[in-house]
């Protein structure tokens, strides 16, 4: 909290202090700092503990001017005790505000452009829309936007401007906007390592069993509406703020600066419901589903590798296995390193702001504001990550993306099942589908070009029909 306020240099006090002008300016000082202390949202200090509160007494024309100056002096040093400063400017400075700016606007421009076009590439390639797991990604791609949209601007504006202009009617629906959505993008995030767990752990047909459009439905449903109930619900109803009304009101309003927020505090039922549904469960389900697709990805690289070599020579003589070692390494350590940014980024972007969440309320709310408002942005910055990590990293996607970027190139489009490749033979290993791809020679022979699991690749499947 500022206090505009000019008070001079100590060394001057001298040949001011004997002015009644200057008498009132002491006082002035001190009744400022009283109020800004009244004013601070952490009421951490008692009616005694401060000098300010105590010092505060009806200057007298009749005080030398040595007692004049010891009182200024004893108002800048009980202020700055009490964390108030007593400076000439509020908020950012202008090199800062422009850093700020920046930084928040290339935040905001890679949601929307990079979830957008997620939207886009699924709408217009028929290809991916027939891929389960793209309807989770378009609806995460959805919400990401929404946030980018409806939530980011409003948050941004807020704090180059150190001021909520707004009203309290529309700081609770963007409050409840916030919470919609950014539990409703970790929810799809959970849906969607749920899907590739069941497409890749378990049989094809137990997959199309249990990821029926009846089921991919009822999941999309569950990710609009369960955070329904943690945000528009509780937070319009006031459930959040029960037993911290006027610690609410306290921080809303700063009397020194004149400026209104847009406080959001939770009490502790709210804060460890909240943070339980919105990330601690899906947190839990991704860990596990994750773990289960690495090690069934290490196990079907093993078997593939067990496969005898098409056209092969059957006398029983060893042969090398270091060209397929080296490539089943290179297969493993890039599901693992894939595996790990995927969680990776997801860890570092919501667990803060989650942690925090829940611990705040237990230490009486004393977390500073500028820790909450960077977790919170770490946790926007997820929103626009996602359509690198669940998109990008896609051949398919990045196919489709390079179509609708260079309009329509012919180059990069799907090349036709009646070109050079001819249709996949399969095998089954221990009851998993496997495909042997063949790539037709000059001289009208077949040789095995490379083995994948079919059902747990849609790519692999798209390229076989």
């Amino acid at each position: 909290m500022e206090v505009k306020l000019w008070a001079g240099e100590p060394h001057q006090g001298a040949s001011f202090v004997a002015s009644l002008e200057e008498e009132r300016a002491a006082h002035l000082m001190e009744e400022l700092c009283v109020a800004a202390l009244d004013s601070e949202s952490h009421e951490s200090y008692g009616e005694g503990d401060c000098g300010c509160r105590s010092s505060a007494a009806e200057p007298t024309r009749s005080q030398p001017q040595a007692a004049l100056a010891t009182r200024l002096l004893s108002a800048q040093l009980c202020c700055h005790s009490c964390g108030i400063a007593l400076t000439s400017s509020e908020g950012f400075g202008v090199a800062e505000r422009i850093v700020l700016l920046t930084f928040i606007s290339a935040v905001i421009l890679m949601a929307i452009l990079g979830n957008l076009l997620v939207m886009v590439a699924v709408c217009r390639d028929r290809q991916l829309r027939k891929i389960k797991t793209n309807y989770f990604i378009v609806s995460l791609a959805f919400a990401d936007l929404l946030v980018s949209v409806l939530v980011m601007p409003f948050g941004a504006i807020e704090l180059v401007q150190d001021n909520w202009i707004y009203g309290e009617m529309f700081c609770l629906v963007r409050t409840s906007l916030d919470v919609l959505l950014t539990t409703a993008s970790i929810l799809h995030l959970c849906c969607i390592s749920l899907d590739r767990y069941y497409a890749i752990c378990c049989q094809p047909l137990v997959y199309r069993n249990k990821m029926t459009p009846l089921r991919i439905a009822v999941m999309l449903g569950g990710c609009w509406v369960i955070p329904t109930f943690i945000s528009f619900l509780p937070i319009m109803q006031g459930w959040n703020s029960i037993g911290i009304i006027d610690l609410i009101q306290q921080r809303q309003f700063n009397k020194a600066s004149n400026s209104t927020y847009c406080i959001f505090m939770v009490n502790k039922p709210y804060a460890i419901t909240c943070s339980v549904v919105a990330f601690y469960i899906p947190f839990l389900l991704m860990v596990l589903a994750y773990y289960r697709i690495y090690v069934t990805a290490r196990e079907h690289a093993r078997q593939i590798q067990g496969l005898p070599r098409a056209g092969a020579p059957t006398d029983g003589r060893q042969h090398p296995q270091d060209q397929h070692s080296t490539h089943r390494m290179k297969t493993e350590t890039k599901a693992a390193k894939t595996l790990c940014i995927i969680m990776g980024c997801f860890c570092l972007c919501w667990a803060p702001f989650f942690i925090t969440n829940i611990v705040d309320p237990f230490i009486n709310y004393t977390v500073p504001g500028k820790l909450w408002t960077a977790f919170l942005w770490l946790g926007y910055i997820n929103s626009g990550l996602n359509p690198f990590l669940y998109a990008f990293l896609n051949k398919s996607f990045r196919r489709a993306f390079l179509i609708i970027l260079c309009c329509g190139d012919e180059r990069y489009r799907r090349p036709s099942i009646l070109g050079q490749t001819v249709p996949c033979s399969t095998t089954t290993i221990n009851g998993s589908t496997h495909v042997l791809r063949y790539t037709v020679l000059r001289n009208g022979h077949h040789q095995e070009h490379e083995k994948l699991p079919i059902h747990n690749d849609p790519e692999s499947q798209e390229s076989c029909f």
